[in-house]
């Protein structure tokens, strides 16, 4: 489980292609305070440590994960968003985050409103909401617009710089992880089609909200 607050921006060293995936090796300053089987959020996507060095750490990718997220695109020398999984008792300010991505977005582009940086992405709308949450490369980040085929996010000069948010260009694809309460939301909602029932606030409290 993750907050989606970026600790740092790694760097890819190499990548080994193996059977069923990919082993990558990133450089970290906090390489060297990982465990064997610790997991890290790649560009939002949670990997377990496999080795480590006192400023490298491995991951092995599998197919799955490389087929759902740009994981599979990365080159040497690419930069990465880390986080190491949260731990229990601290703030959560970000927002919950899993770390299993849901897909990829294409990057459109990129507009200022002062010192606020506007991305817009194109995705499916289906599950994003004005206001709401969502994960991109694993950041947590508010959506301040929402288009038939689109979205944006407003982000502020210390998250645009401590990120690889930076170094995106337009066509560029990001890893999306939706909000995880909207799917619950949609699960609760098809299992009452047939009873036609209505969201309220005692619905939700009944389901664990």
């Amino acid at each position: 489980m993750f907050t989606g607050l970026i600790e740092e921006i790694g760097t890819v060293e190499k990548i080994e292609p193996r059977s069923g995936g990919k082993i990558f090796k990133i450089a970290a300053t906090f390489s060297q305070k990982l465990k064997i089987g610790e997991s890290v959020a790649i560009n939002g996507a949670c990997q377990s440590v496999t080795d480590k060095a006192q400023n490298t750490f491995n991951v092995f990718c599998m197919q799955e994960s490389l087929a759902r997220t740009n994981l599979d695109i990365l080159k040497i020398g690419d930069f990465v968003n880390l986080e190491r999984a949260m731990i229990l008792g601290q703030r959560l300010d970000g927002h919950i985050v899993q770390g299993h991505i849901d897909s990829k977005a294409k990057f459109k582009n990129l507009t200022s409103i002062g010192e606020a940086k506007i991305f817009e992405f194109e995705y499916n709308t289906k599950y994003i909401v004005k206001k709401g949450s969502i994960a991109i490369n694993g950041i947590s980040l508010t959506i301040s617009e929402v288009k038939n085929n689109s979205f944006c996010v407003s982000v502020i000069p210390q998250t645009f710089e401590r990120t690889n948010l930076h170094f995106l260009k337009a066509g560029d694809f990001v890893n999306i992880e939706i909000d995880i309460f909207a799917k619950y939301v949609e699960k609760f909602l098809s299992a009452n089609d047939n009873k036609k029932e209505n969201i309220t606030l005692e619905f939700l409290e009944e389901n664990g909200f």
